[in-house]
């Protein structure tokens, strides 16, 4: 602006009003405050802009955060996954034992007395013995039958 102000807020210089239009000294004063507000705004935004560091970090604090959020959903959806696959595996334990015990049920009923109980009631106590012992025995049938088979053996 070209105008300069007196102390007793009379005008010097050129006569021309700003585009606003100021109607007197009060009002001036008031459109150059506004105006300097602006432009504080104004160089705060473009120094915020010009600040890459700053904006850098801002970033980096944000994706910071995301991650965290994400990670804490991550660890809800694996416990979640977790419980499934305990309940499954409870649920599955429970009729493998149910079906244990109705076999060994039907062992009871269908086996003579004596050893062969204590075989069946020691066998069913150690499944993993028992198993071995029946490939062993598998093992030995499959060899006698291809002895048998083979010509020039007696």
């Amino acid at each position: 602006m070209t105008e300069a102000t007196s102390r007793d807020g009379s005008r010097s210089g050129s006569t021309a009003q700003p585009a606003g239009g100021a109607k007197g000294p009060d009002e001036l004063r008031r459109q150059i405050e506004q105006t300097r507000g602006q432009l504080g705004d104004t160089v705060e935004e473009l120094a915020g802009k010009a600040d890459v560091k700053g904006r850098a970090k801002a970033r980096a604090a944000d994706l910071k955060d995301r991650a965290g959020a994400m990670s804490g959903q991550l660890r809800s959806s694996a416990a979640h996954a977790g419980h499934a696959v305990q309940d499954k595996a409870g649920r599955a334990g429970h009729t493998a034992h149910g079906r244990a015990a109705r076999a060994r049920d039907d062992a009871e009923r269908h086996t003579p007395p004596g050893r062969a109980r204590g075989a069946v009631r020691a066998g069913l106590g150690h499944p993993r013995a028992v198993l071995a012992a029946g490939a062993v025995a598998g093992v030995m049938v499959a060899a006698g039958l291809v002895r048998r088979r083979r010509p020039g053996h007696c």
